[in-house]
């Protein structure tokens, strides 16, 4: 019967999804006889999920017929030699030179040996400089290899088109965010980041990405790989194009790229400049309670907790319009010296075109806040009042700060402002919110009285 190992690469694709699945497909040219071929087809990923396996000719489809498949993963390595070996004749050099010679009794944890003289000797693992064996075993492969039994109408050159599913592969997307123009616009870079640990290298590939969540079962077993392995530069723009496709977005790097396994590489798919960008401040209270309507429950200087925020859309408007798939954002502003500093780090989810994406930075240092219950009273067997003073503290020597101040309404969902000292908007059943103006060296209050029934 004729053997066919090998065949000349013409073609590889690889489409990456988020959750570290991998479309795969493979196309190379192979020499066939007439008749009953054993092609052996090697250097597939070892992570491979064998049962999504695809096979056609395209270059005679109709007559060329898939009469067997199997997917041998039986790797060389120790442990594997040493399960062939077992009962059998091996030499082992430990690492001060000692030659131990014998019968091999296991090799599960530390290695046991039927010495020559008939001696039974126990060597740990991390002892051994060299194990020596006669001869590689039958079954055993350098690289996972798919083998088919073919039947052909025909003799000659075929093109033969390999498609599976594999993991071990996978993308993100990491943004480097640069605030300028006075902190109100900002430099935009997105790169793509694909790391490749599935078993195999993907020369000059054609490389697709998938933003979305794809629906998948979960499989009952493991990928067939026999073990787990242990497992840059600008660019210029328009390297990546985007499009819509079903209900995914789907990134096509527009250049072939070789991804070695084991390997980390990065290509920029976005870049903005300019892009309109503002900074915000909010409070809110560090805890929230639901205490028994008849406790008055004073609260006396509770902190208010006040992050920073990077907010920008990702519309036309805003000098973007693109949209962002998920990944880690870091945000940068340059010191007096022109050195970049980082002063925050967030993540994003998948962003669509025309959207708010919204940075948390940190919690400001010279910025303070606290609220303070002032009053409660029962006005009736099911109505309260209370009433709150709020404070902000504004540090900064020469900056005036606008801090949106979340107050949630957490006794009843029947709720009346009685008296507020500033505006106010209403967010929706249970929050209220208030933006407030606090010049440099200054405190701005806020007081208002609620009024709840049930």
């Amino acid at each position: 019967m004729h053997e066919v190992t090998g065949g000349e690469r013409r073609h590889v694709a690889i489409t990456i999804y988020n959750e570290g699945t991998s479309l795969v497909q493979d196309r190379r040219l192979f020499a066939l006889e007439k008749g009953a071929n054993h092609l052996s087809f090697t250097d597939v990923a070892e992570q491979i999920d064998a049962t999504s396996v695809q096979f056609i000719s395209r270059t005679d489809p109709a007559g060329t017929g898939v009469l067997e498949q199997n997917y041998a993963y039986d790797l060389v390595n120790l442990f594997a030699l040493l399960r062939r070996y077992i009962d059998q004749h091996v030499e082992i050099i430990t690492e001060d030179g000692t030659l131990y010679s014998g019968i091999l009794l296991s090799g599960r944890d530390e290695i046991i040996l039927r010495a020559d003289n008939g001696q039974i000797v126990v060597i740990a693992r991390d002892k051994v400089r060299d194990l020596r064996f006669p001869d590689l075993p039958g079954g055993l492969i350098t690289r996972p290899t798919l083998r088919w039994l073919l039947e052909s109408e025909a003799g000659g050159d075929q093109e033969l088109e390999l498609t599976y599913l594999t993991g071990g592969l996978n993308w993100t997307a990491d943004y480097v965010v640069l605030l300028s123009g006075g902190k109100n616009a900002l430099d935009l870079n997105g790169w793509v980041t694909l790391d490749n640990h599935s078993g195999a290298a993907y020369e000059q590939a054609q490389v697709k990405l998938v933003a979305g969540d794809v629906h998948r079962i979960k499989p009952e077993t493991a990928y067939l790989a026999m073990e787990a392995l242990p497992r840059a530069a600008a660019a210029a723009p328009k390297q990546v194009e985007q499009r819509e496709f079903f209900e995914y977005q789907l990134y096509e790097i527009g250049r072939p790229v070789t991804v070695a396994d084991n390997e980390q590489k990065q290509v920029e798919f976005v870049r903005g400049a300019g892009v309109k960008g503002k900074l915000i401040y909010t409070a809110e209270a560090s805890r929230y309670f639901n205490p028994p309507r008849e406790n008055p429950a004073y609260i006396t200087g509770e902190p208010l907790e006040i992050s920073q925020y990077l907010e920008f859309s990702t519309g036309r408007d805003g000098g973007l319009e693109a949209d962002l798939p998920e990944g880690r954002v870091r945000v940068y502003q340059r010191d007096t010296d022109e050195a970049a500093l980082l002063i925050g780090e967030d993540r994003i989810k998948h962003t669509p075109k025309g959207e708010t994406v919204r940075l948390k930075l940190g919690s400001p240092f010279d910025l303070v806040g606290d609220r303070t219950q002032t009053d409660y009273r029962v006005i009736s067997r099911n109505t309260v009042e209370e009433a709150w003073k709020i404070k902000l503290t504004n540090r900064k020597d020469a900056e005036t700060v606008e801090i949106r101040v979340v107050q949630k309404l957490y006794r009843f969902n029947e709720w009346k402002v009685m008296q507020s000292s500033q505006p106010y908007e209403k967010l929706d059943a249970s929050t209220l919110l208030y933006t407030i103006t606090v010049p440099p060296q200054d405190i701005a209050v806020v007081e208002y009285r609620m009024r709840y029934s049930w």
